[in-house]
């Protein structure tokens, strides 16, 4: 199956969406599935989502950091690993930016079957963390 993507404009300049968007302390500010973040050292950290109402810890590994341009962490553990990138681009002289967000999901044993199902709450709710972001970052000033 083809990631999800979604893209966002941001009147914020880049610098600042992607230190916002990418530090995982900040992630239950704007991700409204996001219980807790637990950061382990630079590059790992554990999150917990409340997903269909039970709550379900994982770890990730930030893969990739180019501020204020990409950054990418993927699940290292668990039935789901989620894999999550984040694109920033600045548009209108730097001034405002555009955000895409790609998010995928790799099952393993029992998360196998359970991904499509996963897919289709991130589908369903990922939208609304991202509006969650620019209107957060946009009332900022």
């Amino acid at each position: 199956m083809a990631p999800l993507v979604s893209t966002i404009e941001i009147a914020r300049p880049p610098e600042e969406v992607f230190a916002y968007a990418t530090d995982p302390s900040r992630f239950a500010e704007w991700q409204h599935d996001v219980v807790r973040v637990h950061l382990l050292d630079g590059s790992r950290f554990t999150t917990t989502r409340r997903i269909r109402g039970a709550e379900r810890t994982m770890s990730q590994q930030i893969n990739r950091n180019d501020p204020p341009h990409s950054w990418a962490a993927r699940g290292i553990d668990g039935p789901i690993r989620p894999h999550a990138t984040v694109t920033v681009e600045p548009i209108e002289d730097g001034t405002r930016s555009r955000v895409t967000f790609t998010l995928d999901f790799e099952g393993h044993g029992i998360g196998v079957p359970l991904v499509p199902l996963v897919r289709r709450q991130a589908r369903q709710e990922a939208p609304t963390s991202y509006q969650n972001l620019k209107r957060l970052l946009e009332n900022s000033r």
